[in-house]
């Protein structure tokens, strides 16, 4: 089984062109603990010191930390250090048909639902980036053929996309409704993520955002670049267990044509951006602003004599 430690180091810089008078952020750059992945050290440093700091975790499982700052600031620094562990995370050998999926999730008066199955149910509607359309429907169908497995249909769906969609970071911005999207095929691994949500949950099945990050590889004979990388966007689509069984979540990228491994880290989920995006709050003056962000993800063993290098 492939395992990999990888440095992870988040930095955000918001520069204000008046002085911000109080300002409430709200941060989600915790990676969540799952079954192959394991956070081994988290920190997160803020300038100026904040107050009123607090740690909680949100309706969806995911770690949040909020704070204030209720002193005169012209800019506001964000960087977050992790540590994380992955392990080699398989896809299941056999997925049911996608329309018995797709039934078991439908509603039906009166039925009593896991809590499983009700967690997921919060993924099957529409979402402020997500949208459930009769032309999401017809462009997912074409893919999930009647007799076609959840995951052979996943499968058909993100190739499609992927083939047909041209990555342009200049095509949108955070606020592009899907529906655009869909009609240029241009955008980031947000774009490709909302509408690949949109078509599953138009025929049904229960799908998620996840935000998180990609360990990415320099051109041969280079060396990698620090802050170069950017937080990544991919979904996440329920799978329920034979006979009651307990069920799955299967990832699949979009972006990348590729069901995510041991280089996709995970920060956090939700119904899409807005529920996770890394840095959220409201501010009090402030100006014109800007905002830079720097992301780098290192293996261990390019980083020798720090804490947890192997």
């Amino acid at each position: 089984m492939r395992m990999a430690t990888y440095h992870i180091l988040h930095e955000t810089v918001y520069q204000y062109s008046v002085p911000v008078r109080l300002s409430h952020q709200v941060l989600r750059l915790t990676p969540r603990f799952l079954p192959w992945q394991t956070c081994i050290s988290h920190t997160i440093n803020i300038a100026p010191l904040p107050q009123n700091v607090n740690i909680y975790v949100d309706s969806f499982g995911n770690a949040l930390q909020s704070f204030s700052l209720d002193q005169d600031h012209a800019g506001l620094e964000v960087q977050a250090e992790s540590w994380v562990e992955m392990v080699e995370h398989p896809l299941p050998d056999m997925t049911p048909g996608w329309q018995e999926v797709a039934t078991a999730l439908s509603y039906r008066a009166g039925r009593h639902l896991s809590d499983e199955m009700l967690d997921a149910s919060r993924f099957l509607f529409e979402s402020p980036h997500v949208r459930i359309k009769r032309e999401f429907a017809a462009y997912a169908a074409q893919c999930f053929a009647p007799n076609a497995t959840l995951l052979e249909g996943i499968a058909t769906l993100m190739h499609r996309i992927f083939s047909e969609f041209t990555f342009d970071p200049h095509a949108t911005t955070v606020s592009t409704p899907v529906t655009e999207v869909f009609a240029n095929k241009r955008g980031v691994c947000q774009d490709y993520a909302h509408f690949m949500l949109s078509c599953l949950r138009s025929i049904g099945l229960a799908a998620r955002y996840v935000s998180g990050y990609l360990l990415t590889q320099p051109p041969p004979g280079q060396a990698r670049l620090i802050g170069a990388d950017a937080s990544h966007a991919w979904v996440s689509v329920y799978c329920p267990g034979p006979d009651g069984a307990p069920g799955c979540w299967i990832d699949a990228d979009p972006t990348n044509d590729l069901f995510p491994g041991i280089s996709h880290i995970t920060l956090g989920w939700g119904r899409d951006f807005l529920d996770i995006s890394p840095l959220r709050g409201v501010l009090i003056g402030g100006g014109q602003q800007t905002m830079e962000v720097a992301v780098t993800v290192r293996p261990a063993d390019e980083l020798p004599g720090l804490p947890f290098a192997r």
